[in-house]
């Protein structure tokens, strides 16, 4: 394993390095103040995200989460997300990078008909619309796929789609212009070939948006949203590979996006470490400076160690992926899912300790990270599932000796 960076990687992560300090975090307070003027609520598409946007293409870093038009392998392109992950909710948008765009984009790649990439998937690499990813359902355990209720039942030349769905992120946003859906077109088939993903527009008739909601007391610009999905009508030509190919695309679409989620969360934390040891510098209490007491330089310490050690983990999957895909790595990507996480929330939390007050406010931005890093313990899988898929691994593994 060399995980030293590529020449091509090299390049690419210094021109993103200079776009966020020239660019993204200088913007990171106008976004604010923007947001901040229209209301709570308001769910606007702030404009110096497009000025951002116009100069991340300028500059080349476009489009870099996947090979076919980025240009990057996995592993090399892990690192330009970690440092999209300082600025999580701008950067990764600047460079059209985002969940859940990138993982619908994905998807359309490799299960979409012609058809669909020319009419969703072509608008969304060029960052004209977004989209959203319908999955999670309220009154079950989305965890299990198998318990997902909404209704495909097809008619003649379309499917009529029944049922609720929430969590869909983007669908606040009234650029998010299609809904990638997961429901059951054979509800009494094998338990993995129960499901499947069909296209719905966003102004198709019975398609209600319900609410958006907060988390942690925050609303994104993007939002996450409920849905209620009412004999919706869409032609059988929107569905996604086949029928039953839901859970199978469900699959496909995460390995990559794990490995996005978790390298930005790595950004995350190393921005708290940054600002942890900022503050440590210039604060004094007891007679001495923060950084000179013990129980703090402690913190210091592992979460340098704690960073490094995930970023490993990580990079490994990621170039297992490349060599034999996300069914190579499948125990890997589920241990990073839960391990990147909780670093990233381990980190900041002390981060926050140090900062005192300001750190749970708004005057950083600890408060907003432990709040995404939080919710990542639970989007595409959470801790407990992945937990018990590498336990089952484990069990079963053959080992050189045992007594």
């Amino acid at each position: 394993m060399d995980f030293a960076v590529s020449a091509k990687a090299e390049d690419v992560c210094a021109r993103a390095w200079d776009f966020m300090r020239e660019h993204v975090f200088p913007a990171e307070p106008v976004y604010d103040a923007w947001r901040a003027e229209r209301g709570h609520d308001n769910h606007e598409h702030p404009p110096v995200l497009e000025e951002l946007k116009a100069e991340a293409r300028k500059r080349g870093l476009w489009n870099l989460f996947h090979h076919e038009v980025g240009g990057l392998t996995n592993l090399e392109y892990a690192s330009v997300a970690e440092i999209t992950g300082w600025s999580p909710t701008i950067a990764p948008e600047a460079m059209n990078v985002g969940a859940p765009d990138t993982g619908n984009m994905e998807t359309l790649m490799l299960f979409g008909t012609e058809e669909h990439k020319q009419r969703w998937l072509a608008p969304l690499l060029e960052g004209e619309i977004r989209s959203g990813f319908a999955m999670t359902e309220p009154d079950v355990a989305s965890s299990d796929a198998r318990n997902i209720q909404t209704s495909m039942v097809r008619d003649g030349d379309e499917y009529v789609i029944n049922g609720r769905k929430w969590w869909t992120s983007g669908a606040a946003d009234e650029r998010c212009q299609i809904f990638i859906v997961m429901g059951k077109t054979d509800p009494d088939g094998p338990p993995h070939r129960q499901q499947s993903m069909i296209l719905v527009p966003r102004d198709t008739p019975g398609l209600e948006i319900v609410r958006h909601l907060p988390v942690f007391g925050y609303q994104d610009q993007h939002g996450h949203s409920e849905l209620r999905f009412t004999d919706v009508r869409v032609p059988v030509s929107n569905i996604l590979s086949g029928e039953g190919d839901g859970f199978m695309i469900a699959q496909a679409r995460l390995g990559p996006g794990r490995i996005h989620h978790c390298m930005r969360a790595i950004g995350m934390a190393e921005r708290a470490l940054a600002l942890m040891v900022e503050r440590t510098k210039s604060r004094v209490a007891f007679g001495r400076p923060l950084a000179d007491q013990g129980t703090v330089r402690e913190a210091i310490a592992l979460s340098r160690i704690e960073i490094d050690q995930a970023r490993l983990y990580v990079l490994k999957t990621a170039d297992l992926i490349d060599k034999y895909g996300a069914k190579g790595a499948r125990t890997e990507i589920s241990a990073i899912k839960v391990a990147a996480p909780k670093v990233a929330l381990d980190v900041i939390d002390r981060a926050i300790q140090v900062h005192g007050g300001a750190g749970v406010s708004n005057d950083t931005v600890l408060a907003r990270f432990y709040a995404s890093a939080r919710t990542l313990r639970i989007v595409d899988g959470p801790d407990a599932v992945h937990i018990r898929g590498v336990a089952k691994e484990e069990l079963a593994r053959e080992r050189p000796y045992s007594g």
